[in-house]
Formats: structure tokens, C-alpha cells, sequence
């Protein structure tokens, strides 16, 4: 999950992706770690291509797959271990062998790790940061035989490469689940007396002014005011994804701010331990914090990135052609939530989650529906969103039709970059 074309709000239009998706900061380790599994007793190869799908390349047999997977950080960041557990997952359930590289910088460094990969006798190869996508490319043109996919990123259905492929989930609509939960804690909240209903502020730990970012929380917003109307909220950016001193610092910030429930879009611990300390709810991301902050912590959202191995681990053990731009949904079981905690989340929350999943699923409830937000005071009716990336961002896409913003179904990386009324931005240098 983890997990962007960074943009200027000042008047520069941003689609790029995110998690996350991340430049690479000071807590990256300086050395990169290694894991490297060997499945014992392998199945026989199961994995025969049917000869009436179309296929791309010979197929492999199980016993003789091998895939590469590229992090940013290592475990200590929430987003790269939802990569590492789900890699480690999906290559089991297969079983074939895998090799995890950790640290790798968003730079020569992916190049360098991605080739080596390749001629370890890697089949495919995985990265999970939006900055990798420039050297995963060039690694794809380098090795033609070999599959690259690239999670977050956006230039997959642009470069026409057969074996270059994104990947991303409508992890905006876990955001708004995780946003109703948010909304029904403030409701609580004002119901008992411990704030008036002007004072439901939601605080919210950035990381950069990317559209990922800006997408997250837009839709953990529009959740919130689902379920509490007067909800408002204040956003904080670290100009980094995993910096826990900074995510902490934010967090008492926004708190300080009088902001009553803090969530995230930002990969340590900082946010909701600062929480805890407080004593303010908290909503996180990429797994669950109720270990460590049990008094606290609510929910969170995530992307599954398992469905999407598996998938393409399979098709590449078969030969048949990948997607070039992958969006793995709720329905696919891409976009999960954790266990609502309910010793901090309010009554009814779990009933209340489970009712809007449904109506999310059977599309009676769209996240971006545009009559539940206003733009610059007014409600939007068109917008042409910058889908092909060019390098001047320029709309090239209509994405506004049925009533809401379509977003993650012309790319599968988030392009909503609109700063919508009721979420005020404390910092934009980021």
C-alpha cells in the first residue's frame, strides 16, 4: 500500500500516484537488505497455458519461476512490509522462489538492483515506490524476456512495453470506509458533550502534495462528512513518506491546532503514537496500530497487493499477457480494512462500515460523487483530468460523467488533485 508526480497546488495540475510511491529520505537504510526464500516441494507445474488464451511468451514452469521483488524501506515502514507480507504470500500460495531486495533508493540504485535480479534468473521482477518507475522501465527495455511491474506508477500505458506493466487498487474507497468510521467517532464525540459540532476538526499527516496523497485524503474526508456534517479538516505535509520524527511532530501540531481525530497518509509510527499519547483517535494506514496504541486507534485501510501477484505471478507462469494498468478493487479483495477496534471506534461503527461497503460495491454510493463537495464554492460538472501524464499536465481526459469524478478507471494511479472546500492546508512546500 505505501506507498507520485509530485505537484504544485499553487496552480500546477498533478495525476501521479503514489502509497506510496516515495522519494527516498534519511531513514532509508544506506545498505540495501536481502531475503531470498527457496519454496521445498514444489507442486508439479499446473500452470500450462490454455491454448485458447492469448499467451505472450513461452510458459514456465512453476519449479521454475523465480520473482524479484524491489522496496524502498524495509519492514520498519508500514508500506513496504504490506509489499513484503503480500509478496511473501502470493509466492508461497504459488510456490515459487522469490528474492526481496529492501532499501533501494529511487534511483541508479533500482536500475542496478532490477538488472541484478534479472540475471539472478528472475522471471519477473516487482517494485513498489513511484520513484523506481524511470529505471524499471529502462531495466524492462534492457531485458525484453523479463516482466516488470511497477506499483503507483503511470507511464505503463504510454511506453507500450510488453513486458512493463502498473499496478494500483481504489484504495479511495477504502479512505472513505475508514472515513465513515472517523465521521461516527466525531458524532460520538459531539453527542456526549466532549465537543460542539464546529469543533469536529479532523487533522490529517501527509507526506507530499501529490495527487495520490491528495486523492487520500479528499476521500477519507468526503467518509467523514458522510456521517458528521460539520466535520472540517487540517492537513500537515513531512515532505516525506517514512520520517517518524516529522509524522509525530505533525501530529501534535494539527492536535495542538484543535484538531479531535488524526489520520495519515504517511508510513511510521509517529502519527498514532502521538495519538495515543494524547489520547486522540486515530485512523492509520497500511495495517493495523492497535498493538501499540490500543486506546486509540480505530481502523485503517490498505491495499492488499497479494490479488495482484498472484495474478500476474500466475499469467507470467502461463504466458498470457499482463494488464498494462491493473486496478485491483474491493471486489478483487485489493482494497481491505483492518479490524475496527472497538474499544476506541463509536457504537455501530462495524454495522455503519459494512452497510457502505455494500453500497460502494453495488455502486448505489460513489466516493467522488460531486453533489456531496464543492470546488471553489461551487459543484463540479466537467473536469479533464491529466490521464497520459504529458510532461506539461495537461487535461486530456473528461472524468466527470454519471454524477462523480471517475476516479483510478482511465489509470490506474490516482489522478483527483482538486483542493476541495472544507480542508485547509497548514504547508504546501512539499
Amino acid at each position: 500500500m505505501k506507498k507520485s508526480l509530485s505537484i504544485l497546488l499553487a496552480g500546477i495540475l498533478c495525476v501521479a500516484a503514489l502509497s506510496a510511491c516515495a522519494n527516498n529520505n534519511s531513514t532509508t537504510p544506506a545498505n540495501q537488505g536481502t531475503e531470498t526464500k527457496t519454496v521445498e516441494d514444489k507442486a508439479e507445474d499446473t500452470a500450462a497455458a490454455d491454448t485458447a488464451e492469448e499467451t505472450t511468451a513461452e510458459a514456465v514452469a512453476a519449479s521454475d519461476m523465480k520473482v524479484g521483488f524491489i522496496c524502498l524501506h524495509d519492514e520498519n515502514s508500514t508500506y513496504d512490509l504490506n509489499f513484503i507480507n503480500a509478496a511473501k504470500e502470493a509466492c508461497s500460495a504459488l510456490g515459487v522462489d522469490y528474492l526481496i531486495r529492501t532499501g533501494v533508493a529511487e534511483g541508479q540504485d533500482c536500475y542496478d538492483t532490477a538488472c541484478e535480479l534479472a540475471d539472478a534468473g528472475c522471471k519477473m521482477v516487482f517494485a513498489d515506490s513511484f520513484g523506481h518507475e524511470d529505471y524499471m522501465i529502462q531495466a524492462a527495455k534492457e531485458f525484453p524476456e523479463v516482466q516488470f511491474c511497477h506499483s503507483t506508477g503511470t507511464k505503463a500505458h504510454t511506453e507500450g512495453l510488453d513486458n512493463y506493466h502498473n499496478a494500483f487498487a481504489s484504495i479511495y474507497e477504502g479512505r472513505y470506509l475508514a472515513g465513515v468510521a472517523a465521521g461516527m467517532k466525531l458524532n460520538e464525540m459531539i453527542e456526549a458533550g466532549k465537543i460542539t459540532a464546529d469543533q469536529a476538526k479532523i487533522g490529517y499527516v501527509g507526506a507530499f502534495t501529490y495527487a495520490e496523497v491528495i486523492s487520500g485524503y479528499t476521500s477519507f474526508f468526503l467518509g467523514a462528512r458522510s456521517i458528521c456534517p460539520s466535520a472540517t479538516m487540517e492537513v500537515t505535509f513531512t515532505g516525506s513518506w517514512y520520517d517518524e520524527t516529522a509524522e509525530k511532530e505533525g501530529a501534535n501540531k494539527l492536535i495542538a491546532d484543535g484538531c479531535v481525530l488524526i489520520s495519515q497518509h504517511a508510513d511510521s509510527m509517529g502519527a498514532p503514537t502521538a495519538c495515543e499519547t494524547a489520547g486522540v483517535p486515530n485512523v492509520s494506514y497500511n495495517g493495523s496500530t492497535v498493538a501499540a496504541c490500543p486506546n486509540t486507534f480505530i481502523v485503517s485501510s490498505r491495499i492488499d497487493w497479494a490479488p495482484y501477484y498472484k495474478y500476474a505471478i500466475q499469467s507470467t507462469i502461463e504466458g498470457k499477457a499482463l494488464d498494462a494498468d491493473y486496478v485491483g478493487t474491493l471486489a478483487t479483495g485489493s482494497v481491505v480494512l483492518t479490524d475496527i477496534n472497538e474499544k476506541a471506534a463509536a457504537e455501530g461503527t462495524v454495522e455503519k462500515v459494512a452497510e457502505v461497503e455494500a453500497a460502494l460495491k453495488d455502486g448505489t454510493v460513489h466516493v467522488f460523487d460531486t453533489s456531496a463537495f464543492t470546488y471553489k464554492g461551487e459543484n463540479l460538472t466537467t473536469y479533464m483530468a491529466d490521464v497520459d501524464t504529458d510532461a506539461d499536465y495537461t487535461g486530456d481526459t473528461e472524468v466527470i460523467s454519471d454524477g462523480y469524478f471517475h476516479e483510478s478507471e482511465f489509470r490506474s494511479a490516482p489522478y483527483f488533485d482538486l483542493q476541495i472546500d472544507g480542508i485547509t492546508l497548514l504547508d504546501t512546500q512539499f
